[in-house]
């Protein structure tokens, strides 16, 4: 949801560059996870606001456990996030985009186009970007970018404990 910029002063304070649609989104989270992913190895620590306030398109925050410049600057470069739990439902036919990561894409006449890898955000739409794959399961190279947009996407079927998810297109393996 943001990333620690850089240091702001020398009591500890922190630059934020919030990735939310409002600057201050991220004020609405007492807590909050700082940490990186890296290579599939997170490692977060769950830290409480104490103080926080717009500076132009960016936050500053007072961190607990960052008390002085050095601590500062050993979080420059991390990401920021919050616990599921805390975010709202989202309402029907929306959805948090770690929900669409991962799920099966099948377009026109049932042909697998791939899995969703990742999602660009644009200024008109989302936009999905789908790693293909041969059908022993094999990754073929080939990436798709779909737009997120009725009439495009026809049902999204998120992935539960009962099985994996799934996004129907209206769209063809030659396009």
């Amino acid at each position: 949801m943001g990333r620690v910029a850089a240091p702001y002063a020398v009591k500890g304070w922190l630059k934020i560059q919030p990735f939310t649609e409002v600057v201050d989104g991220l004020l609405d989270y007492p807590h909050w996870l700082i940490g990186r992913d890296v290579g599939g190895d997170a490692s977060w620590r769950r830290m409480a606001v104490l103080e926080a306030k717009v500076h132009g398109r960016f936050l500053l925050v007072q961190l607990d456990g960052v008390a002085d410049r050095t601590a500062a600057e050993a979080v420059v470069g991390m990401e920021i996030a919050v616990d599921r739990a805390d975010l709202p439902e989202p309402s029907v036919g929306e959805y948090y985009w770690d929900q669409l990561i991962g799920l099966e894409v099948v377009g026109h006449e049932g042909v697998i186009l791939g899995r969703v890898e990742r999602i660009l955000e644009t200024g008109g739409h989302d936009l999905l970007c789908v790693k293909g794959y041969t059908d022993e399961g094999h990754a073929d190279g080939r990436e798709r970018l779909i737009p997120f947009v009725a009439p495009i996407v026809r049902e999204v079927m998120l992935a539960t404990e009962h099985g994996a998810g799934q996004i129907a297109v209206e769209w063809a393996v030659d396009y």
